[in-house]
C-alpha cells in the first residue's frame, strides 16, 4: 500500500479482485478524460455545459442530440463551419475582437445562439484583412453542412436550417457528457 491505494503492476498478476479494480479504474478513467476532450473541442466551459445540458433537457427529444444542436448552433462554431475561422479558437477570437455581424449587427459574444434565417457576415470594413482575402479570392465554400450557405466573395453565410444530429460530424459521445452534467 501507498498512502491507502493499492498499487497494481499492470499485469495484473496480484489478484483477480486487484486485476477488476483496475480495470474499473481504468475505464472510469478514460470516460472522464473523454468527456473532458469533447469539451475542450467544443470550446466551452463546464458551467455553459450545464446550461445547455438544462436547455436540452427541457427540449423535446434526445437530450444528448438536442445538446449537440444547441452547441452547433452558437456563433463561434458557425463561424467555423462556414470556413472563415480555420479552427474553432480562431473563429472565437473572429467573435470576440468584433469581426462578425449577424443581421447587421456586431455580436462579440462567441456563445450567441443563431437562428433559422439569420445572416452571418464579416463586418465590411474587416474584409481586406488577410484572413479574409484569399478566402474571397477562393470562390468557392469549403465542405458547408447543408443546414448553411456561404457567398466567398460577399463573406455572408445563411442559416438556412436546424443542424440536426446526422449534420454534426464530430466524433462525440454525447451521452457522457449528458450523463456528467445533468446530476
Amino acid at each position: 500500500m501507498l498512502f491507502g491505494k493499492v498499487r497494481f503492476d499492470k499485469t495484473c498478476k496480484d489478484s483477480r479482485s486487484a486485476c477488476r479494480q483496475q480495470k474499473e479504474d481504468h475505464r472510469v478513467r478514460s470516460s472522464v478524460e473523454r468527456k473532458t476532450k469533447d469539451k475542450e473541442n467544443l470550446r466551452s466551459s463546464g458551467k455553459q455545459f450545464h446550461k445547455y445540458d438544462e436547455e436540452a433537457e427541457r427540449q423535446k427529444g434526445v437530450t444528448g442530440a438536442n445538446m449537440l444542436v444547441l452547441l452547433e448552433e452558437r456563433l463561434d462554431n458557425v463561424v467555423y463551419r462556414m470556413g472563415l475561422g480555420v479552427s474553432r479558437s480562431q473563429a472565437r477570437q473572429f467573435v470576440n475582437h468584433g469581426l462578425i455581424t449577424v443581421n447587421g449587427k456586431r455580436v462579440t459574444i462567441p456563445s450567441y445562439q443563431i437562428k433559422v434565417g439569420d445572416v452571418v457576415s464579416v463586418k465590411e470594413n474587416k474584409q481586406e484583412q488577410p484572413a479574409f482575402v484569399a478566402l474571397k479570392q477562393s470562390k468557392k465554400a469549403a465542405n458547408l453542412p447543408k443546414w448553411l450557405d456561404f457567398d466567398p466573395a460577399t463573406l455572408t453565410g445563411k442559416v438556412l436550417a436546424k443542424p440536426t444530429r446526422e449534420d454534426i460530424d464530430m466524433s462525440i459521445q454525447e451521452h457522457m457528457i449528458v450523463e456528467l452534467y445533468s446530476k
